[in-house]
């Protein structure tokens, strides 16, 4: 039996047993302790952004940014059908509607469309957008950079400023990722709009277990942002809570975690960059009927993903190519069922969606962590080369 590659795994080699240890050592191992605070720092200081809220994951992330964002109980946010459901869930969670939108070759959101629904499909009406169809407010926008890619962000604060609508970025996948040139050359993905977010899940590209990351400009929503994070405490002392709050707060052993992450950032990318140069020049026009998919021009992508896209249909499939890799050890995946097809997604309003249903269609994401050897690299090429 060949060798299982993952399709993408933490990788530990630096410091981390060091500074968990330390943690560990000095007893500080739920939600005090100074790596927390240094994690956050340092964050902050790698995104050039005045300050980071630390917390337990994505989700929670973008739970709490809904919430800052002024989201409430029967408002509408607009969001990307393809992308993972955590994405939307928090939606649901505040009794809000999602009203989901396609997405363009960057696989993220189509500001086009978007565009375009705000002027056809809503009403603006008392610095409000109102959807026509159900007549409730559209209050946000959670826009997704998608597998290390980013969004048209200057389309999308374009299109918020005229309609009045907060912008949230969902950068749980793009930690790393910046632009090159244009309105927001050297800008991270996450740091350009009202709020942003980012996961340090297992799979992603730095990894705290489980956690993730709330950065904003605005100093109020970030103190807001602690606040909530850590059971709403107005008087820690003597208990007392003049809000609903969540224990949405990061530990210090994850933040421990995070900071020896955070340490080999940079040199992930490198790697993930090399080997993405590998698996496209050894594909795209070599293989027939397959080819990588490109990032961005005018980014500086963390290549978190590695897109393959199936040209042609009648010689692959989806699953034909996923269980032939199964069957030489090589985990790969599909990309994600389109959320607006979930079963607690099947009546909300979805707008023009093509573009992902073709997409959905035609990739397996490869394997790309980044301790990924060069060999295997080329193992799963050949054996990419080797399906009939």
């Amino acid at each position: 039996m060949n060798k299982f590659i993952p399709l993408s795994v933490p990788n530990l080699k630096g410091n981390e047993l060091k500074y968990v240890s330390d943690a560990i050592e000095k007893e500080w191992v739920s939600t005090g302790g100074a790596y927390i605070a240094r994690f956050e720092t340092e964050l902050a200081d790698y995104l050039n952004v005045k300050s980071a809220v630390a917390c337990q994951s994505g989700t929670a992330g973008l739970h709490l940014a809904l919430i800052l964002a002024g989201v409430e109980k029967d408002h509408e946010v607009i969001v990307p059908t393809l992308t993972f459901i955590a994405s939307v869930n928090p939606v649901k969670y505040l009794q809000a509607y999602p009203v989901f939108m396609d997405c363009d070759d960057s696989l993220c959101m189509d500001m086009a469309k978007l565009k375009q629904f705000c002027q056809a499909e809503c009403n603006f009406i008392d610095n409000k957008l109102i959807n026509k169809s159900t007549g409730r407010h559209i209050k946000a926008i959670v826009v997704v950079h998608v597998f290390g890619n980013m969004a048209d962000m200057s389309a999308a604060m374009d299109i918020a400023k005229e309609y009045n609508l907060k912008v949230i970025e969902d950068a749980t996948e793009a930690l790393g990722t910046y632009y090159l040139e244009g309105r927001y050359k050297g800008k991270h993905a996450g740091t350009i709009a009202d709020i942003g977010v980012y996961s340090f899940n297992g799979n992603k590209i730095i990894t705290t277990g489980g956690g993730g990351m709330i950065v904003s400009s605005d100093t109020g929503i970030m103190k807001r942002a602690k606040y909530l994070s850590t059971q709403a405490k107005d008087d820690a002392v003597n208990f007392i809570h003049k809000e609903v709050g969540y224990n949405y707060r990061l530990t210090n052993l994850q933040a421990a975690l995070g900071v020896a992450q955070l340490e080999q950032l940079e040199y992930f990318i490198s790697v993930k960059k090399e080997n993405y140069r590998i698996y496209k020049s050894s594909i795209n026009d070599k293989i027939n009927g397959l080819k990588i998919l490109d990032f961005r021009d005018d980014i500086r992508p963390n290549y978190w993903f590695f897109s393959l896209y199936i040209l042609n249909l009648d010689k692959y499939s989806r699953m034909k190519i996923i269980k032939s890799l199964a069957n030489e050890n090589i985990q790969t995946r599909p990309i994600w069922g389109l959320i607006h097809e979930q079963k607690p997604y099947l009546h909300a309003q979805a707008y023009l969606i093509e573009k992902a249903h073709d997409y959905f269609n035609r990739i397996v994401n490869l394997p790309c962590s980044s301790n990924l050897s060069v060999e295997n690299v080329y193992k799963v090429i050949n054996k990419i080369n080797a399906i009939s």
